[in-house]
């Protein structure tokens, strides 16, 4: 039987694992972990991601120190509030929520993030880093899927994995994650020549490319595990709107051995991670308590 692999249930284990020791280390440190959010304008995606990422932080009880700024926000401002939180002790975390409005650039901005409080895992440290294969804050959805993975006892080493899209927050730290954990790796982009020949020769295929229902039958080998990182909304006959991911979910999982669904499979996982990334960077102004939290997620 095809394995579902369950973000939301593992989800809520790390969460109360996250919880326990944040209520176990908050007297020792004397503050609670802290994490900023910035969001510049309305986008109501955008809003739906950050209340979610509120609300979860208000569960493991990590303080919020939420910054939501009209869409007309200047990029000075910008750059000056993230000096500021740099400086805040408070702080452990800061995220700056994407995408931005047409006139800010997001590369200066992600780029004065201080590397240490880079709760996305999306500096150029942190991502050198993971090139060289050195501890550093990891990119969210990339790391929640290979806690996936590895809570699921599916081996990485050896396999052959194909990641489909290219992209700075997920398609380019999954490939180096997948490499970094001794996988043989192709990552697969708009001008890939006959993707269905890598994907069906991949024991391990991960999607993020935004198309939905992308990935057939056609594109996977019997047995192979499948990752959809893609989230697309689409409007229903009714009327109503559904999230769908890149896979032909009904048609892919009764040949793959595993299989992420949407919703409920990555998602789950890269909130989760944020707040783990949180603590980490709250953990290293004591490091005995940094050593116990890489335990708690090993």
């Amino acid at each position: 039987m095809t394995q579902i692999l369950d973000g939301k249930a593992l989800a809520k284990t790390i969460q109360a694992q996250l919880t326990t020791k944040v209520q176990a280390w908050t007297p020792r440190v004397g503050r609670p972990p802290g994490l900023a959010v910035i969001m510049v304008g309305d986008n109501p995606a955008s809003a739906a991601y950050v209340r979610n990422k509120e609300r979860a932080c208000d569960r493991v009880g990590i303080a919020s120190f939420g910054q939501k700024l009209p869409g007309d926000t200047a990029q000075a401002y910008l750059e000056g509030l993230i000096a500021e939180l740099n400086a805040d002790d408070r702080v452990d975390g800061i995220l700056l929520q994407l995408p931005v409005p047409r006139h800010i650039n997001d590369v200066t901005l992600l780029n004065t993030i201080d590397p240490d409080k880079d709760a996305d895992g999306l500096h150029p440290m942190n991502l050198g880093r993971l090139v060289r294969g050195e501890p550093g804050l990891r990119s969210c959805t990339p790391l929640g899927v290979m806690k996936l993975l590895q809570a699921h006892n599916i081996a990485v080493a050896g396999k052959r994995a194909v990641v489909l899209g290219r992209s700075i927050l997920v398609g380019k730290p999954m490939g180096l994650m997948l490499l970094e954990a001794d996988a043989t790796i192709d990552i697969a982009h708009s001008l890939t020549a006959n993707v269905t020949e890598l994907t069906r020769q991949a024991d391990i295929v991960v999607s993020a490319i935004g198309r939905p229902n992308f990935l057939t039958p056609d594109y996977i080998q019997p047995g192979a595990v499948v990752i959809d990182v893609g989230i697309n909304r689409i409007e229903t006959a009714a009327g109503q709107y559904r999230l769908i991911g890149d896979v032909d979910y009904e048609a892919v999982s009764p040949i793959a051995s595993a299989i992420t669904p949407v919703p409920g499979g990555v998602g789950p996982m890269t909130v989760t991670m944020l707040l783990h990334n949180t603590v980490l960077s709250y953990c290293q102004r004591l490091p005995e308590l940094s050593q116990e939290h890489r335990t708690l997620l090993s």
